[in-house]
């Protein structure tokens, strides 16, 4: 900064004055830069932190105490010969410097003259694959690396795939690490000519290729003349001028999923979200989903005060000229032209759990601000990356992705994600762990899910039970193997039918005879066994019976999806609760012994787990009592 020695108090305030006019101007300027979010990406040690710390530095978007800090840290780890390590920083936790890979998504802000940018520093590693989406899915265009020495990787393929999949159209293949390769043409033409086969290969049309170099600058921020062979736009500038439509989003038909209901007083009721899409001003008429409700938009409310219109983009409260029923989750569109709502879909998954996919249970699924119920069927194929081969499978694996169908619980208001990334994708967390697994994207509805609807039927589950003098249940015993669970239940059932209960038993082994014997003991398998029983165990509560069922059914998860199916009160979770030790002993089918032996595999409580019931409403302890004193004491919880 230019000091200036004053003559007076008058000149001092003047050239104050001046300087706050600079900074307002300045600061006008760079509130109408456009903004561009990109990501860096591609395999392992191919430059990408590097390469936006050569961006930062050469932005002058580094403070001095951090180029200190930088400096210093440079010297510790050693950069071969290097005065500063550009990688560091973004490389902001301690294992990601200890091992020199990139393991977090590091998102930096910096600006130039021309434009603003928030980048995200993507892992290359395929254990940390899961995050690279995350960083793509709010990216305008992707900076694919390529190591000059080692060419197309499979995790450049896969990176590559996955940002063309979440809707990313501008690609720049960087080939990094010319200077290795005393910046050879003809090793950068073979490599561009090899991705450009695989990207059209995957929809990819069109990607701008540049020979480049983070370590040592070469076409970053000007053109090199390491590469006078090169004809085509430094990364700068390209960044620079590359046209974005950010304001595409704003020509589509209004969207507002709700995020809360504004209620401060009695005097006011407004329903605030991000508009994700299209433009509302007081006057248009707009729909409420799933409920179809329709009114009219009375004011665009946010804390500067009404606006005349908002546009995509804008977080806004909203209030309605109706007093109708919406709430969060709810989604707020033209009314005119809203967005589909339906129970089952087709999506491709993206699977970032280290536990495989078990098709049939419920997971999570989020999209946008609303949360349901999801199963997944078996995936119709699995995405070879390297191939684009359709390959067969019965779940996917970490990092595997997938085509599949999905239903929900209640109907979700969607559009394919080609149309909205805002209400076509979507997460799946785990209802145990809470831990997120996969990302989705959604294609369409099943046809089926239109126009298959519940037949009404005038003999109600009431009066079936009302006939029968008794209310429904599920006794659903679980337990180890060899714990008692068909000898308990047997006598549950001669019991009641003693008391003229109409009773059905259900077991494990039976129902493997017939409308099971297609299932193996896979942790998918059983998880569709119990879904299939409790589908089964649903009806037959519908005809208002008492069911029985005797499995080992080894996951919570999968036994509280059979209790969400009941009526409240109906699902009647039986512990019978066994040691190993104890149930091992009996073996009275042998199926320990060969499965310690290894001649049975997925066992239950030898190499497969079983997950206690951790509050169930009966809890039996075979140790305690005798297999005639539990059923006694079932009858009479069931029937006091």
């Amino acid at each position: 900064m230019t000091t200036v020695n004053a003559a007076s108090d008058a000149s001092v305030y003047k050239v104050e004055a001046l300087i706050a006019e600079d900074i307002d101007a300045y600061l006008e300027l760079h509130q109408h830069k456009t903004l561009l979010r990109f990501i860096t990406c591609g395999s392992v040690d191919d430059g990408k932190s590097t390469l936006i710390g050569r961006l930062l530095y050469d932005s002058k978007m580094i403070f001095e105490d951090q180029l200190a800090a930088l400096e210093a840290d440079s010297k510790r780890v050693g950069t071969q010969g290097q005065e500063i390590d550009f990688a560091l920083l973004v490389d902001g936790l301690a294992a990601e410097r200890e091992q020199g890979i990139t393991i977090d998504v590091a998102y930096r802000f910096f600006g130039t003259e021309k434009r603003k940018f928030i980048v995200a520093d993507t892992p290359g590693h395929e254990q940390y694959t899961r995050n690279m989406v995350t960083g793509a899915s709010t990216a305008d265009l992707a900076v694919i690396l390529i190591d000059a020495r080692k060419g197309v990787l499979t995790q450049t393929r896969r990176h590559s795939y996955l940002a063309h999949l979440i809707g990313i159209r501008h690609i720049v293949l960087a080939v990094n690490k010319m200077d290795l390769v005393d910046y050879d043409q003809k090793v950068f033409d073979d490599i561009v000519a090899d991705y450009r086969a695989f990207a059209e290969s995957i929809g990819i049309r069109d990607f701008v290729a540049m020979p480049i170099s983070g370590f040592k600058g070469d076409n970053i921020t000007g053109l090199s003349p390491n590469t006078p062979w090169y004809r085509g736009p430094a990364l700068m500038e390209h960044l620079e001028t590359v046209e974005v439509d950010q304001v595409s989003d704003q020509a589509k038909p209004f969207r507002m999923p709700v995020q809360w209901v504004n209620r401060p007083n009695l005097d006011f009721r407004g329903f605030s979200g991000l508009i994700a899409a299209g433009t509302v001003k007081p006057g248009d008429k707009v729909r409420v989903l799933p409920s179809g409700k329709t009114s009219t938009v009375t004011r665009v409310v946010t804390m500067d005060g009404d606006l005349d219109a908002g546009v995509a983009g804008q977080s806004v409260t909203i209030t309605l000229a109706d007093e109708i029923d919406c709430s969060r989750g709810d989604v707020i569109a033209a009314a005119d032209n809203p967005p589909q709502a339906a129970d089952q879909f087709e999506a491709t998954i993206v699977w970032m759990s280290d536990e495989e996919m078990l098709p049939g249970r419920p997971y999570w699924l989020k999209l946008g601000t609303q949360t349901v119920s999801a199963s997944i069927q078996a995936p119709k194929y699995q995405v070879n990356v390297n191939t684009m081969e359709h390959l067969a499978a019965k779940t996917l694996e970490l990092n595997a992705i997938g085509v599949a169908n999905l239903s929900t619980d209640r109907n979700l208001v969607f559009e394919p994600y080609d149309d909205s990334r805002s209400l076509g994708g979507f997460i799946l967390i785990d209802k145990i762990t809470n831990a997120t697994v996969a990302a989705g994207m959604l294609h369409f509805s099943l046809r089926r899910a239109q126009n298959v609807h519940w037949q009404a039927t005038d003999i109600s589950r009431e009066h079936h039970a009302a006939l029968k003098h008794q209310k429904p249940a599920v006794l659903w015993f679980t337990g180890l193997s060899g714990a008692g669970k068909s000898t308990i239940a047997n006598l549950v059932e001669k019991k009641l039918a003693r008391m003229n209960r109409h009773t059905f038993l259900l077991d494990g082994d039976n129902v493997r005879h017939g409308l099971n014997k297609d299932l193996g003991f896979t942790d998918a398998d059983r998880v569709e066994n119990i879904r299939r029983v409790g589908e089964v165990a649903k009806l037959m509560t519908d005809a208002g019976l008492i069911v029985i069922t005797a499995f080992i059914s080894p996951f919570r998860a999968e036994r509280d999806m059979v209790r969400a199916m009941m009526a409240p009160g109906e699902f009647v979770e039986v512990h019978i609760d066994t040691p190993l030790a104890a149930a091992e002993a009996r073996d009275v089918k042998g199926l320990y012994a060969k499965a310690r032996s290894g001649q049975l595999k997925n066992f239950t409580g030898i190499d497969s787990p079983y997950e206690a019931p951790e509050d169930p409403e009966i809890h039996i302890d075979t140790t305690a009592m005798t297999a005639e004193e539990a059923a006694d004491a079932i009858v009479a919880r069931l029937i006091p």
